[in-house]
């Protein structure tokens, strides 16, 4: 049985910092790509990184966090991580991480499609409020 288990977030001041983890468990880590979405209050889940696996390569996208945000993953811990910088107002969401069961859509829109993605984790609160 695959699980994403996630830890961190919480209250933070406009440009301050937060960390957020998802540990993966049961998951045959593979030629896929891992990644965070959020979804802001009132708004559709959005796109914020992702990491393919193997290569350990990082894909932003068109993600408002680009620039900001960095996600990078240690396989040895099985975990994933996404360090998040300069927060603002607007970054205040529920954070989920996610995992493909398989690499099956490389194209820019693919990877930033939350339909690719077979796995979640339970969800995070972050806000950023002064």
């Amino acid at each position: 049985q695959v699980q994403l288990v996630q830890s961190g977030g919480g209250l933070v001041r406009p440009g301050g910092s937060l960390s957020l983890s998802c540990a993966l468990s049961g998951w045959t880590l593979s030629n896929s790509f891992v990644g965070w979405f959020r979804q802001p209050p009132g708004k559709e889940r959005e796109f914020v990184a992702a990491i393919h696996w193997t290569y350990d390569s990082p894909f932003y996208g068109d993600s408002p966090a680009k620039g900001r945000f960095t996600i990078a993953r240690d396989s040895v811990k099985n975990t994933m991580y996404l360090q998040m910088n300069r927060l603002e107002p607007e970054d205040t969401a529920i954070y989920y991480c996610a995992a493909q069961a398989q690499a099956r859509d490389y194209t820019s829109h693919g990877i930033q499609s939350a339909d690719n993605y077979d796995y979640w984790g339970q969800g995070t609160q972050v806000t950023v409020s002064p």
